[in-house]
């Protein structure tokens, strides 16, 4: 009886949080939303036609249903009774206004890429939309899950009032400072909880941390591991960890030596120890993988693919066979790739054992994401979370991706993308990625050692913060759902 008493949210108390990035460039428009900063304070002032559940799968929002028979025109049928906070009802205007905003150019949407599959969209009456995709895409109401898809009122060109659907009204916003939002009293769902949130950075890490103990904030936002310790040690403070997708890869290039050579890429693939890299590089902040885009946050997560085992002498038989035993190899890391710097050195160790040499190059973050990311032949990448198999396929592994780490081509891998994609027969998609997964774990050259932890701090006082698979901070979602114990 006791727990059930306890999770009943109290309603009241200011709500303080500190993100760890800010800049003069930080934004209330959806569509430029960038970083987590904006993020936060986009989700706490609009809604989205969908959102994410704690399993990766959508749950109406904005949207009371979402139908379609063929994968390819969509119904969207609106909630009625929603208001923005300026006291103008939600209409289809309103989403089909905000739809096309990604399609204009001009707009400079970050989602420009994903929403240009929209062909058409319409205002059928005023509680439905009709949306029209190029060609056949089941996950359209996971995408309209995104934070970019924020709906904001037809018309809107000055956003800097936050004037959405959502369960703050904005009273104060400085970008690169700080913004205030206030409950708002005429929201269509019961939350929020408290009366006011303040958000703002802190970009030290240490800085961040103090100001949580000492009861300046109550929740400090992606805390080093560094950090832990010294939160654990303290009573009355509680770790948030959110496993949602983010990785650190090793890539080798396919289309460059070494990497043209199948031995060298599985010899990789054996002395990579993954076990170590999570212990020593993460400080036990991740998830172990084998390889896969696709993180157990995933509803598409492949859970038959087992880790490869670390093993020294396998990895030996095959860089023999590839005639680099005796070369020097440059792995090219940065602290632009979490941990990346320290998952060279574990691979560069565990190679000389073996007689293996690898010349760990570090370079400065600065630069690094243009100029050695995609381009050397052996090298870091880090990749964010993204909400669908087919968006991490098209993206990182299609023969057209944009981002193709290890310029891995394959025309049955192509083939089985645009199939999945066009199904809305779920079993169906689910063996086709399952075998996308496998293709991609035994074929690319791209290792994927671990998913990687986010950890937020938060004050014992602070309840309901669930992890979500679109990020820390309960996909940065949390001011609308959490509450504060007196």
């Amino acid at each position: 009886a006791h727990a059930a008493v306890a999770a009943t949210p109290v309603k009241g108390g200011n709500l303080k949080a500190a993100g760890f990035s800010a800049s003069t460039a930080d934004t209330l428009d959806p569509a430029k939303a960038s970083l987590s900063t904006d993020y936060v304070r986009c989700c706490s002032l609009y809604n989205r036609l969908t959102f994410l559940d704690q399993a990766g799968v959508p749950q109406m929002e904005l949207a009371e249903a979402i139908d379609t028979t063929d994968a390819k025109v969509w119904t969207i049928k609106l909630r009625d009774g929603v208001t923005f906070h300026d006291g103008k009802p939600l209409t289809a205007e309103d989403v089909v206004f905000s739809l096309k905003r990604h399609l204009d150019p001009a707009v400079g949407s970050k989602v420009a890429k994903i929403a240009a599959q929209i062909a058409d969209v319409k205002a059928v009456d005023k509680r439905t939309v009709q949306v029209e995709l190029i060609a056949a895409n089941a996950d359209l109401p996971t995408i309209l899950a995104m934070h970019h898809f924020m709906i904001v009122a037809d018309g809107t060109t000055d956003f800097s009032k936050g004037n959405g659907t959502g369960a703050f009204v904005l009273e104060t916003f400085e970008p690169g400072v700080r913004s205030i939002g206030l409950r708002n009293q005429h929201y269509w769902k019961s939350g929020p909880n408290v009366d006011s949130f303040e958000f703002f950075a802190i970009s030290d890490d240490n800085a961040r941390v103090n100001a949580l103990l000492s009861g300046d904030i109550q929740l400090a936002a992606a805390i080093n591991p560094r950090s832990i310790r010294l939160v654990e040690s303290q009573p009355g403070f509680v770790l948030s960890k959110t496993t949602s997708g983010n990785y650190t890869n090793l890539n080798m290039r396919l289309d460059m030596a070494p990497g043209d050579k199948s031995d060298f890429i599985e010899g990789m693939k054996s002395i990579v120890n993954r076990e170590l890299i999570i212990k020593s590089a993460l400080r036990g902040l991740g998830e172990i993988g084998n390889d896969q885009p696709i993180s157990p946050a995933n509803f598409y997560h492949n859970n038959n693919l087992k880790p490869r085992a670390f093993d020294p002498e396998k990895a030996k038989f095959h860089f023999q066979k590839a005639g680099v035993i005796g070369q020097s190899i440059p792995i090219v890391a940065s602290d632009a790739a979490n941990s990346s710097i320290d998952m060279a050195v574990i691979i560069q160790a565990a190679a000389a054992e073996i007689g293996m040499k690898f010349d760990v190059q570090r370079v400065p973050s600065d630069g690094y994401w243009s100029n050695y990311w995609l381009k050397a032949p052996i090298h870091f990448g880090n990749i964010n979370p993204r909400p669908t198999p087919d968006i991490l396929f098209s993206l990182l592994y299609s023969s057209d991706a944009p981002w193709n780490e290890s310029q891995y081509k394959s025309p049955a891998f192509d083939k089985m993308l645009l199939e999945a994609r066009g199904s809305l027969d779920q079993a169906k998609r689910r063996t086709i990625y399952d075998e996308m997964q496998v293709m991609v774990a035994e074929q690319a050259g791209t290792v994927i050692p671990a998913y990687l932890s986010n950890v937020d701090a938060i004050t014992g006082k602070l309840k309901g913060l669930e992890p979500n698979p679109l990020g820390g901070m309960m996909g940065y979602a949390f001011a609308e759902y959490v509450w504060l114990e007196p």
